[in-house]
């Protein structure tokens, strides 16, 4: 079965399947952020074809990619000819890389039933949030909070990575955006529609213990501050940006897509995950590189048995110089960018 909030921050591992999350840097001092009036940009609505394609090559063989981003419009429709086209021609697509969490079904079942699992979400010690954050980093917090929560005071209790997570999803929420709207399954629909064959690339951590494993989460302070801090500075600042972005792949315009940098939001959320004191313990302190490895091989297999592949990858990763395309091209590749 796949872990989420049940076994607390492992969400933000399991959750994102190895799709960072790449929003324009933020600017600005802390003490301004309180001041900041940031005007709502309108996010396209309809059928949009989306990015080109990027093209990896060696020989006459080939692997046609598209790069995919989350979060994207609410009310966008996706479809693109190219794609479909495309894809019906290869021999194989190769899956986005992910990772799941595999447990004992029966006894993860009777587990998540226990009064334990929801206090995992608590901080240890029973700290609050004006207890843990710096005076000037939960000020700013309760500006932001009334707008999202209301009156819910619930949330003071919660790890701060917790905290951030759900004001991220309802930030994107009153924004127009979501996390939801997966071109990675409209791709897999399509293969399926074709007879496309589908390669996943899956790392499957095995949790042999997961009592242990919840223990462990629960008693661990996650360092997650920083974490907390830019998601803070994302949903102050950066939301008009991420409208953006999120239009900019709707409607192609990958010169407007190269304009982006990755905010330490996503990094800073994920390093105080793997370098918590269970990480190790868990098999996460390295699942990053472990992700990355399991779809370069997959990706030169494919590229070394099929005349044409199509594959998906999140677009930070065709997109940064230390990339999956860019270590493709390292390693003797060609690798070109749509017109």
């Amino acid at each position: 079965m796949r872990v989420s909030l049940a076994v607390g921050c492992l969400a933000f591992v399991v959750a994102a399947q190895a799709s960072p999350q790449s929003t324009p840097a933020s600017s600005g001092s802390a003490a301004s952020h309180a001041n900041t009036t940031v005007l709502p940009a309108v996010t396209v609505t309809g059928e949009q074809p989306g990015p080109g394609l990027w093209k990896v090559s060696k020989g006459d063989h080939v692997m046609w990619v598209l790069g995919t981003l989350t979060p994207l419009p609410r009310g966008m429709e996706w479809h693109s000819t190219e794609v479909e086209d495309t894809l019906a021609h290869s021999q194989e697509v190769l899956e986005a890389p992910k990772a799941e969490v595999k447990a004992d079904v029966g006894f993860f079942g009777k587990l998540l039933l226990m009064p334990s699992v929801y206090s995992a979400r608590k901080n240890p010690g029973g700290a609050t949030l004006q207890q843990i954050l710096p005076p000037q980093m939960y000020a700013r917090w309760e500006t932001v909070k009334p707008e999202y929560f209301g009156n819910d005071r619930s949330v003071e209790s919660w790890r701060p990575i917790l905290v951030a997570l759900k004001l991220y999803r309802k930030a994107l929420d009153k924004a127009g955006l979501t996390q939801r709207n997966d071109i990675n399954q409209l791709v897999f629909n399509l293969a399926d529609k074709h007879g496309v064959k589908r390669v996943p690339v899956t790392y499957k951590l095995v949790v042999e213990h997961p009592r242990a494993a919840l223990d462990a989460i629960k008693q661990t302070n996650l360092h997650d501050i920083s974490c907390f801090n830019q998601t803070l500075d994302t949903v102050q600042n950066d939301m008009g940006s991420l409208t953006q972005r999120a239009n900019a792949w709707s409607t192609g315009d990958i010169q407007a897509l190269r304009g982006f940098t990755v905010n330490d939001r996503y990094q800073s959320c994920l390093i105080a995950v793997i370098n918590a004191e269970f990480a190790e313990q868990l098999g996460l302190h390295d699942l990053p590189k472990r992700m990355e490895q399991a779809w370069l091989q997959a990706a030169e297999a494919a590229l070394a048995n099929n005349t044409q592949t199509f594959a998906v990858l999140p677009m930070e990763q065709v997109l940064a110089s230390d990339g999956y395309l860019a270590q493709l091209q390292a390693r003797g590749y060609t690798v070109e960018a749509p017109e």
